[in-house]
């Protein structure tokens, strides 16, 4: 259930934050993709993307909820900014595309990307521009929904912190 506020004011300190804290979470529940070689890793967090964009598209067809949508892939573009070194910063970016036109093309960019990866082409721009596209069309979605995006982070990362409960 997401827990709602009524604006959505994130200043750049609190997603550094974010970025901090989704390393963490990272390192403790996540090692095996953690420790893949970062190239390896952004394809895994680009399929993910992709994931993600179809799960939307597929609309009340899908079982997963919008709301577990939004803060997975919150959290899997916090870790391909890490993985970039990349600083996100919230700017609010109205559209009258739909959420899912922009989480598409955005997935599809970083994609695309991360596929240049395999021909040695220039991929690293185009990632952190798709990337950070697809950081402000989830916060974007979350301010037109009244949600608190840190209250879904804290939330999930818990939940998905109880899979390895044999880790203190």
């Amino acid at each position: 259930m997401l827990h709602q506020i009524e604006e959505v004011v994130i200043s750049p300190e609190t997603v550094l934050d974010w970025q901090k804290d989704q390393y963490q979470h990272d390192m403790r529940n996540h090692f095996d993709i953690i420790s893949l070689h970062k190239q390896d890793r952004l394809k895994h967090y680009s399929m993910h993307m992709a994931k993600y964009a179809g799960r939307v598209a597929r609309g009340c067809r899908e079982p997963k909820p919008i709301e577990r949508t939004f803060v997975d892939a919150l959290l899997v573009c916090l870790s391909a900014a890490n993985t970039l070194h990349q600083r996100l910063i919230y700017e609010p970016r109205r559209s009258n595309e739909t959420f899912l036109a922009r989480l598409t093309d955005a997935s599809g960019r970083f994609n695309d990307a991360c596929e240049k990866i395999d021909h040695l082409e220039p991929f690293l721009d185009q990632a952190n521009e798709s990337n950070q596209d697809i950081f402000d069309c989830l916060l974007d979605l979350a301010s037109e929904r009244g949600v608190d995006p840190e209250c879904e982070l804290y939330t999930r990362r818990k939940e998905l912190a109880e899979r390895h409960f044999y880790i203190r």
